[in-house]
């Protein structure tokens, strides 16, 4: 038996079409130089329509061509968000952040036709354009220097400026009906391990991923809010960030390339922000610029951590001291990214809750999540049974864009690389990366255990732990350390402080003072260049007995 439902196809187009129309009295708001530049919702659906009109006029995309930016997170890079997938082209938002290699790789491995810039990324744009093999479009969002347009057009391609490319196109367009299934967006792995690799997401996915982030479960975006999109439109699209707040009807506060914490403060503070979403070092800089100035950021409710473990003292700080209440989340690029986020239980009192604000957070309805021993065997969700998780769901990869790869598939699962538990009711509990965990005499050791620990030290800003060569055990742990301006403290004050918080074999005898953890191009903690400084010798290794 089959239901009478019509088969209406879940769209970007018609979260568009909605989101521009229904909330067009909200606005995205783009930071710049001189302050806050406004496009009301219904400003920037026309926009959209007059980008979609142009790419196919003027641009010749007609069919399922990549369309990619190379920008911020602005009003512009909106508008491409909406026009590329509705139009029926596919929308590739190029990290940025990668190394040159990386970005030069992945534009021809997607094989991009179009490629929108902003201006302040021009220059090194420009070095990258004569290797991109596919390209034929170059538009530029704003003016630039003669010189970096000369070496643009130096290159054969041909330049457009954004705003006269739409200046005389219909701010109408006829937005096909396409089939859910088809590619409507895809995003690049960070590549900390060989090339990046492709996720080539549908417009049901990111519809359905859209509605599960204003669900109250997990984000609960909602008409009225007013969301700091920090976290990069390059980065599994904003977390989807943008996409759910055309849908609820919430106003999108776009920092642009002032992703320093005085802009951020001053952005929360003038635009009355309710809720963000970024990585941790990002809401760690902020946290320092808080505790040292005025700064009135009444109107947040809540902010979204992801891409990396939270330590559970900055959740406290700003718990504490500012009245900001952080919300754990998990995900990865092949997830959309979404994949739990940490809201308690109802009815606990503030430590009890507390202990689950500081997990993974509870799988999203959509997301079905089961846990591999190393034996193969699944393990029971008893908050105790330890294994890599796996996942599938309407918004996770099945594979990867012209790439076989079935060591990171399992019986049609998603194998995450992440180690961690389950609770009976859904809460997952990461120890540690696969590839991460620390084997110490036959025994494991979490890295983000001891270096939430040590994160939890006042006169520690940043802590990354990574397992070294051990002639009698195997592996060890390297602790490195970043101390706060201002503050100081010895090695063996630390061991100390770890003393009582962990089993006495996990303490750690290698230890180091960096100036600063090396990160990947999304913000997480580079363990690989760690180990590598370690094996040159570049690190100053104290062993403490």
């Amino acid at each position: 038996m089959r239901s009478t439902m019509q088969p209406v196809p879940l769209l970007i187009s018609r979260i568009l079409t909605y989101g521009t129309t229904v909330h067009g009295a909200s606005e995205v708001v783009t930071w710049t130089a001189d302050g806050p530049r406004r496009a009301s919702y219904d400003q920037v659906g026309r926009h959209s329509a007059q980008l979609a009109n142009a790419l196919r006029d003027k641009l010749g995309i007609t069919g399922d061509q990549r369309v990619a930016t190379f920008m911020w997170n602005n009003q512009e890079h909106l508008e491409a968000y909406l026009a590329i997938p509705s139009s029926g082209a596919v929308l590739h938002a190029l990290n940025i952040r990668l190394f040159p290699e990386q970005m030069v790789y992945v534009a021809n491995h997607a094989e991009d036709r179009v490629v929108i810039v902003d201006n302040s990324l021009a220059a090194p744009f420009a070095k990258l354009l004569p290797h991109l093999k596919t390209v034929e479009h170059v538009v530029v969002n704003g003016p630039i220097p003669a010189e970096v347009s000369d070496a643009l057009a130096a290159t054969g391609k041909t330049l457009h400026d954004y705003t006269q490319l739409l200046a005389d196109e219909s701010d109408s367009y006829d937005w096909p009906e396409l089939d859910e299934d088809s590619a409507a967006a895809m995003c690049y792995t960070s590549g900390t391990t060989g090339n990046p690799k492709g996720v080539v997401y549908s417009h049901r996915s990111s519809y359905l991923h859209s509605m599960q982030l204003c669900m109250s479960s997990t984000l609960g975006i909602m008409n009225g809010d007013r969301i700091l999109t920090v976290v990069p439109m390059f980065h599994a699209n904003a977390w989807g960030l943008p996409y759910a707040s055309l849908m609820a009807g919430a106003s999108l506060v776009m920092p642009d390339r002032f992703l320093q914490a005085e802009p951020l403060a001053r952005m929360i503070e003038t635009e009355r922000v309710t809720s963000g979403g970024a990585v941790p070092t990002i809401w760690a800089d902020l946290l320092n610029y808080l505790d040292t100035h005025e700064v009135d950021v009444s109107s947040v409710r809540d902010v979204i951590v992801g891409g990396s473990a939270c330590p559970p003292a900055m959740m406290r700080a700003y718990q504490e001291r500012h009245g900001i209440q952080i919300l754990h989340a998990w995900g990865m690029t092949e997830m959309s990214p979404l994949g739990s986020v940490a809201k308690p239980p109802a009815g606990l009192d503030p430590e009890e809750a507390f202990r689950y604000r500081v997990t993974q957070g509870r799988l999203a309805v959509a997301v079905q999540g089961r846990l591999v021993g190393p034996d193969g065997t699944e393990q029971p969700w008893d908050a105790t049974s330890v294994g890599e998780l796996e996942v599938r769901g309407p918004w996770v990869t099945g594979s990867y864009y012209l790439e076989e790869d079935p060591s990171k598939f399992h019986d049609g699962w998603l194998r995450t690389g992440d180690v961690g538990t389950l609770t009976p009711d859904g809460f997952l509990t990461l120890t540690d990366r696969a590839k991460d965990v620390i084997k110490s005499g036959g025994e494991w050791i979490s890295s983000v255990d001891l270096e939430n620990h040590l994160m939890a030290h006042p006169a520690v800003l940043e802590a990354s732990v990574v397992g070294v060569p051990d002639e009698k055990w195997g592996e060890r742990p390297l602790a490195t350390v970043v101390v706060r301006e201002g503050q100081q403290v010895t090695l063996e004050e630390l061991r100390d402080f770890l003393a009582d918080k962990v089993a006495r074999w996990q303490v750690p005898e290698r230890w180091a003072f960096i100036d600063a953890v090396p990160k990947t191009s999304v913000g997480k903690f580079d363990k690989k260049v760690l180990r590598k400084q370690y094996a040159e010798g570049a690190i100053g290794v104290t062993t403490l007995g």
